[in-house]
């Protein structure tokens, strides 16, 4: 059963909201014990296993009982012998499934309001990786990674109409610590400011062509610290954060981005350039 599940194709739910999580979770815990797969198909199974976990809390899981079946996953993944003939079986069907993900050249992972776009294709010049687009006002902001960058360091780049430049820039979103649940209020709703946390940008500068929205002349790329994606992974997959924009007349220029499968499309990105290795 085990085998047959993890050949459906990745986002596809099963019956239970946590079956295809628990079993994706399972392989991979299998994988890090036993080195069963190459490296573009660990990736694809990890991008996948991402999904499933997002699909779940749509469903109405808890993160309680995710935790739960990701536990069951690891404590059965440490029992079972590499050698298993199951295991073997289970190994085969995953790579028939999931290999033909290392030859996508894009992804697109919606979400209940905004999707996140990954492009693997290499191109000349500055380009994105991976994308979410949005709004503050009439000024387009977009976010995610561009080619060439460190891999966790996310970038936006806004081109604002009518404004000038901001002297800072910050991700806004709940703080785990402060408050453990996910923030569900509403589609562009943050959590309270008693309960968020901010990421300051460490560098801006003027955005290359490559990474402006079409039609735009000009704009400014806001670069943020590593930690600020690895943050933006733990929210639940519906929750809201925001970058926010600051100007010298203390005026708040702000963009709602949706979380989303931003962790699989990370996922999906470790694939590395279409043509290129894994990394």
């Amino acid at each position: 059963m085990l085998a047959m599940a993890l050949v459906v194709a990745p986002g596809v739910a099963l019956a239970q909201p946590t079956a295809p999580y628990y079993e994706r979770s399972f392989v991979l815990a299998a994988d890090a014990r036993c080195d069963l797969f190459q490296p573009d198909v660990a990736a694809a199974l990890s991008a996948a296993t991402q999904q499933a976990r997002s699909a779940a809390l749509r469903a109405g899981t808890s993160e309680v009982e995710l935790r739960a079946a990701a536990d069951r996953a690891l404590s059965r993944a440490g029992r079972v012998a590499c050698g298993d003939p199951e295991l073997t079986t289970v190994r085969q069907r995953v790579e028939h499934a999931f290999a033909g993900w290392a030859r996508l050249p894009r992804m697109e992972f919606p979400g209940v309001r905004a999707s996140w776009i990954a492009n693997r294709v290499p191109a000349t010049g500055a380009s994105w990786t991976l994308t979410q687009a949005s709004v503050t006002g009439a000024s387009p902001v977009t976010l995610g990674y561009t080619a060439g960058e460190v891999s966790d360091r996310l970038t936006a780049v806004v081109s604002f109409v009518g404004r000038p430049r901001p002297y800072a820039a910050r991700i806004v979103l709940r703080d785990p610590r402060r408050a453990p649940r996910a923030w569900l209020g509403g589609t562009s709703d943050l959590p309270p400011t008693s309960v968020r946390r901010g990421f300051w940008a460490v560098s801006f500068g003027n955005a290359e062509p490559g990474l402006l929205v079409t039609g735009k002349q000009a704009g400014e790329a806001w670069r943020f610290p590593t930690d600020a994606a690895l943050a933006l992974e733990q929210l639940d997959p519906r929750e809201a954060f925001a970058i926010e924009f600051l100007f010298r007349d203390d005026s708040v220029a702000r963009a709602v981005f949706e979380a989303g499968d931003f962790a699989a499309g990370r996922a999906f990105l470790s694939l590395g350039p279409l043509g290129g290795q894994a990394t």
